[in-house]
Formats: structure tokens, C-alpha cells, sequence
């Protein structure tokens, strides 16, 4: 609805409300004394009249409440795309015309609208203007939430000590981020790559490189992986040189707790590539 059809909804009504009473009052009037009401004033036809102005015209359509329901619960559910306009696609739910931007519509940039009509796509709304007669939904926010899901069962289905195959996603300061066979991901941490020092990750890991790693810890929903868990040491007789030589900042030995919170505090930021080195020619391939 317009915004000069909203006016000339509330005139009405205003209008209605203002005669409803004069009608009242007149009826009033010419009923005997007993049965008679009190006659309404001009004050209070005006007042009528301004209460109905504030609350404007009725809209008690029930697909509303529905449409109102859907968006707090977020509740998932399908609709066809009928075809594409500008800035995006249109749908009808309960034969409401419902709006889709072009960048609700996919994880990835879309370039084609047109691809997406008479496709039925899984959507939630986003927007429910039970006023102004707006509908918007979005089918990205769906996708991302089966993301997060998969990625949580995923992870779920990790023990400590299984080895699988990843892929390098990507390369930070501190460590890699792996994509493992099973759809979850995990931070390969710097001191894990090699009983070697490894200054930085980017020195001996590429991005789209095929590794094999180990689960070495889960917390908060986060896998800590080691592909120096798979070396063979080659000096049992010795602390591992990795763990010799890492130092803090200031020089100091670096503690459990302070690799720790690398594994598990990160962020995932950065990238980097290079080649693999000779560092993971002892890994135990089971």
C-alpha cells in the first residue's frame, strides 16, 4: 500500500468512527428520556476522531501474525521463485508477494537472477511489515545455518588420536588452517608441523596442499591438529628441538599454557604460500 492509499485508509476510518457516533448521538436523541444516552459533544466527536487518526486503519489479517511468528522462530521453510526483478527475485507465500535481494540469495555473488526462476529454494523471512505489506526473505541465512550445522556434527564426529587427511586452507603466523576429509577444519599450529624449528608456516605449507594430520585435542568446539605427532623423532635422547628453541617474545621458554592459547584462541586471519620442504618426509603414512 502506498503511502497516499495509508493516508486515505486513515481518513476513512476517521470518518466512519466520527459518523458511527453522530449516528449514535441521534438515535440517542430520539429515544424517550428513560432510555436515552447521554448525547456526545463535539469534544467528544473530536476526540473520537483523533483516536482513530493515532491508531489508523484496522489490519488484523491472520497471515500476518503468521508471517510475524515465522520471523521470531526463524522457522525454514520452502518457496518457488516465480522470476527476478531488480535488485533480486519474487515468491508468494500464502499469496503474498514475497522479495529475495539478489544478495540473499546465495552464499556467493550471483550473477544471473534469471537462473533462479521456477527453482523452489529452502528460505526464512527477515522482514515481516505487517503495514506497509513487506515480505522479505532470505535463502543465504538458511545456507550459512546447514554450514554451521554440518561443520558441528563434523567436528562432533573427531576423537583425539584419529589421523586424517586435509587440505591447507589457509597459511597465518602461528599456524595453518586444515580442512579435513570429514567437512570440519582445525588449526595446525606452528609447533606441530615439525620436530624441525619451523619459523613460519608459510616456509615448509602451501595453500591446496594434501596433508595428513593427527587430532591431538578438541575444545569449545575446535580441533588442534599435529602433523609432528606422525614424525618419527629421530632423538628419543633429547627434548625435541621445536620444543628447545621456542621462545616468547622476550626470550623466555614458552609455556604449555601460552601454546595453548594459540591453538585455541585464534583468529582466522592471513595467508601466505611457498613450497613443501623435506620436514614431512618421515611422516607415517597408516
Amino acid at each position: 500500500m502506498s503511502e497516499t492509499e495509508t493516508k486515505d485508509a486513515v481518513v476513512e476510518a476517521a470518518e466512519t468512527a466520527v459518523e458511527a457516533a453522530a449516528a449514535e448521538a441521534e438515535t440517542a436523541a430520539a429515544k424517550p428520556e428513560a432510555e436515552a444516552a447521554p448525547a456526545k459533544s463535539m469534544e467528544d466527536l473530536g476526540s473520537a476522531l483523533e483516536e482513530s487518526l493515532e491508531k489508523g486503519p484496522q489490519n488484523d489479517d491472520p497471515v500476518w501474525d503468521k508471517f510475524e511468528n515465522m520471523l521470531k522462530e526463524k522457522t525454514v521453510f520452502p518457496v518457488k521463485v516465480e522470476n527476478s526483478v531488480k535488485g533480486g527475485v519474487v515468491a508468494f507465500v500464502d499469496n503474498v508477494r514475497g522479495f529475495i535481494p539478489a544478495s540473499k540469495l546465495s552464499n556467493g555473488y550471483v550473477e544471473n537472477l534469471d537462473d533462479f526462476a521456477g527453482k523452489t529454494i529452502d528460505v526464512i523471512v527477515i522482514t515481516a511489515d505487517r503495514a506497509a505489506k513487506r515480505l522479505v526473505m532470505s535463502a543465504r541465512d538458511v545456507i550459512r545455518m546447514k554450514e554451521r550445522e554440518a561443520r558441528k556434527a563434523a567436528i562432533e564426529s573427531c576423537s583425539v588420536g584419529d589421523v586424517l587427511e586435509g587440505t591447507v586452507d589457509t597459511l597465518t603466523d602461528y599456524g595453518a588452517f586444515i580442512n579435513l576429509e570429514n567437512g570440519a577444519s582445525g588449526l595446525l599450529h606452528v609447533s606441530q608441523i615439525s620436530f624441525k624449528r619451523v619459523e613460519k608456516p608459510s616456509d615448509v605449507l602451501e595453500k591446496g596442499q594434501k596433508v595428513k594430520v593427527k587430532v591431538i585435542a578438541i575444545k569449545d568446539g575446535k580441533l588442534s591438529l599435529s602433523i609432528k605427532a606422525l614424525q618419527d623423532n629421530g632423538h628419543q635422547d633429547r627434548a625435541p628441538r621445536a620444543d628447545r628453541g621456542d621462545r616468547d617474545s622476550r626470550g623466555g621458554r614458552r609455556h604449555e599454557h601460552d601454546e595453548e592459547h594459540d591453538m585455541f584462541g585464534y583468529k582466522e586471519t592471513g595467508k601466505a604460500t611457498t613450497n613443501l620442504g623435506d620436514l614431512l618426509k618421515n611422516v607415517k603414512l597408516k
